[in-house]
């Protein structure tokens, strides 16, 4: 089998791998902001500074996770264009 065939169909299950585990962990963070908000509407007596910083804090969370999976997304991008690029021949002008 080709050497390049077999890296991608591995690249392939990797990327697969990765982003049904990631969406995953999204559905999973997703329910527990749910959870906290629900908590933060039954509790009154949490102060206005301690609610922003949680929403704050989600925030960072999410964006986190948005720039964590558009690199992975890059990577494997580039992964992929190596493993499809056609061979480049090699220049002639080498030095012996």
């Amino acid at each position: 089998m080709d050497p390049k065939a077999l890296m991608r169909q591995v690249i392939d299950v990797q990327k697969s791998t990765f982003t049904n585990s990631f969406n995953a962990i999204e559905m999973m963070q997703d329910q527990y902001e749910k959870m906290m908000n629900t908590f933060l509407g039954q509790a009154p007596w949490l102060p206005s500074d301690a609610r922003k910083a949680l929403g704050d804090w989600v925030g960072f969370c999410k964006k986190a996770r948005e720039d964590f999976k558009s690199s992975m997304d890059e990577n494997f991008a580039r992964l992929e264009e190596y493993f499809t690029a056609t061979d480049k021949p090699q220049s002639k002008n080498r030095r012996s």
